[in-house]
């Protein structure tokens, strides 16, 4: 079987979209002649004002060979400098908001210093990032101008349905703007990409590299869809290409324009397993779906909910869940703040729960230090471990409230060659149980012929011996 690639539709890209008020009218066939020689002119000449280009440069270091070697810098008594250099993109986005609000997606901007944006009458703005995630891959920009602009609104994704049409605009290997029409193929998509953003729109309108940030739009002329990524084969369209819904969009923008400085997810303080066919028969359910409850973490949301293991999450707020990532985005999409309501299954019965959404709470004040002196330790940053903690570091953020973990690790100090990595929880030191920063900086002080360390990363127990 070929090998198969998924390409985020990157660096290069143009967007659509377009809005109208949501007509709730019988969708039909062509029925004549007449009909199947109708265009899309008139949507796409809605739609070309709010595409934009999104032009994004960055500064790349290009790290000498001897940097960082101990040998070169003790006999030259001197650093080799490193080279930098600068590199652009082409991507595309949308304008969401009269006052320039542009929505893009985070890998078309991601390190950039400096955002340009280009519209289709070919004015130009430079921009700032108001909001960036790399884990659902959204960017909002804002065009510096004081000046009102065309924008597209945005529609109600849960209204799409497997075969609507659907038009998409963008800017394919920076060929220039291109209209590519086709239908919905699928929906809630999961397992397309790395990361923890797994609900979306799945499209045969032609999407290609550098059509990232642009829009899909249904016939009413709304926004209904980020383009984000393909399957391929080569690096071209094969029809298979992935839009994240618009009303995660909304949520994100709304976050934006609230002036957060950080994308929340609610925290639930459950983990959640697919159900197989075999759960499935297990718990008497007519099909597999949902979510299995796994572990609820003690006063949790969850828990004051009543949610408890082995319950199946079938539904929110009456939207069926199809899998844990659809429960995580149902959940995402009702805001911080909100509350669900969770339909949830177990002995054959059907019951509803109401779940408060909030942000991960810090339950231990991070405390946040550098580690310095001679131990392995030296160089890396190390903070009181929390659900906020282990949100912000994208770790599971119920697996554990208490310890020790590391944020981040110098290039280049003792802690990097030792091998420690962000993420990595503090378990042990000499023996002695490591429970906040505070400990971790008092034991580090001792001057033992070998250290001992005992950490924890992704779930699994490393035991290493340093002189």
């Amino acid at each position: 079987m070929p090998n198969v690639r998924i390409l985020l539709a990157a660096p290069l890209a143009v967007a659509l979209a377009l809005a109208a008020p949501a007509m709730a009218e019988e969708r039909t066939v062509p029925q004549s002649r007449t009909e199947m020689q109708l265009s899309f002119a008139p949507l796409v000449k809605q739609v070309e004002n709010a595409v934009v280009n999104v032009y994004a440069e960055r500064v790349v270091e290009r790290r000498s060979i001897f940097d960082g070697d101990p040998f070169f810098e003790e006999f030259f008594g001197q650093r080799m400098p490193n080279r930098s250099e600068k590199q652009s993109s082409l991507g595309s986005g949308v304008i969401v908001g009269a006052k320039g609000i542009v929505v893009t997606n985070n890998h078309v901007i991601e390190g950039a210093s400096d955002i340009k944006v280009a519209l289709a009458d070919g004015r130009e703005y430079e921009s700032t990032v108001v909001l960036k995630d790399e884990r659902v891959d959204l960017a909002v920009l804002k065009i510096k101008a004081d000046a009102d602009f065309t924008a597209l609104p945005l529609g109600d994704s849960d209204a799409v349905e497997v075969g609507d049409l659907v038009l998409a605009i963008g800017n394919p290997f920076g060929v220039g703007q291109t209209v590519t029409s086709g239908i919905v193929s699928a929906l809630a998509r999961n397992q397309v990409r790395s990361g923890d953003f797994g609900f979306f729109i799945q499209t045969d309108a032609s999407i290609n590299p550098g059509n990232s940030g642009g829009g899909l739009i249904n016939m009413n002329g709304e926004l209904i869809g980020i383009n984000t990524a393909i399957f391929s084969r080569g690096g071209g369209s094969n029809g298979v290409g992935f839009a994240i819904p618009a009303n995660l969009v909304k949520t994100f923008v709304a976050s934006a324009e609230n002036g957060s400085a950080t994308f929340d997810r609610p925290f639930i303080g459950a983990t959640f397993d697919a159900v197989t066919s075999e759960v499935a028969e297990a718990l008497g359910l007519d099909r597999a779906r949902g979510a299995l409850i796994s572990q609820v973490q003690a006063g949790s949301p969850a828990e004051k909910a009543g949610m408890k293991p082995g319950q199946v999450v079938t539904a929110v707020n009456g939207v069926p869940v199809e899998h844990p990532d659809a429960l995580g985005y149902r959940l995402t999409t009702v805001g911080i703040g909100g509350t669900a309501r969770i339909t949830v299954i177990a002995n054959g019965k059907e019951e509803d729960l109401t779940l408060s959404l909030d942000r991960a709470p810090e339950t231990t004040p991070r405390d946040e230090r550098l580690i310095e002196g001679r131990n392995p330790f030296s160089g890396a940053v190390v903070a009181n471990l929390s659900p906020r903690v282990a949100e912000e570091l994208r770790m599971p953020t119920n697996r554990t409230t208490a310890g020790v973990v590391v944020t981040e690790v110098n290039r280049g100090s003792p802690a990097a060659r030792i091998g420690l990595q962000p993420r990595d929880i503090i378990i042990a030191l000499n023996g002695t149980e490591v429970a906040s920063t505070e400990s971790l900086a008092s034991l580090v002080n001792e001057d033992p012929s070998i250290w001992r360390v005992e950490i924890e990363r992704d779930g699994q127990r490393i035991r290493q011996f340093f002189r």
